[in-house]
């Protein structure tokens, strides 16, 4: 793949999880002041995401936009202050991405199992 296409794949993912991302924090967001306006507690939102597999989905696609989508501002930013370029180095960012991502499905896991 050449140079020019793998920046237009990574622009491309880019911008799809930014929509992904102003969705999911929109609703997150908007989740989090109606359970508060609505007086839940923190047992009484756990009660609500526990099992709840539509939940589970959000938050773990939620999680992966994120881990991604930073990963690959991350990379530009490096690249353009820092001059790194290379496959090992979009490699070593594509996999700090994933992390970060594993990380925030882990804890969507965590409430999900709780």
């Amino acid at each position: 793949m050449s140079a020019a296409r793998g920046q237009v794949h990574l622009w491309i993912v880019q911008r799809v999880t930014a929509m992904l991302l102003a969705v999911a924090v929109t609703v997150h967001l908007v989740t989090i002041l109606l359970a508060v306006r609505g007086g839940l507690s923190a047992a009484e939102l756990l009660g609500r995401l526990q099992g709840n597999a539509a939940w589970l989905c959000f938050y773990a696609v939620f999680a992966l936009a994120a881990g991604l989508h930073g990963a690959i501002g991350l990379r530009n930013i490096a690249g353009e202050s820092l001059g790194w370029r290379g496959r090992g180095f979009d490699l070593a960012w594509l996999g700090i991405g994933l992390l970060t991502a594993l990380f925030g499905i882990r804890a969507a896991w965590g409430l999900y199992a709780a």
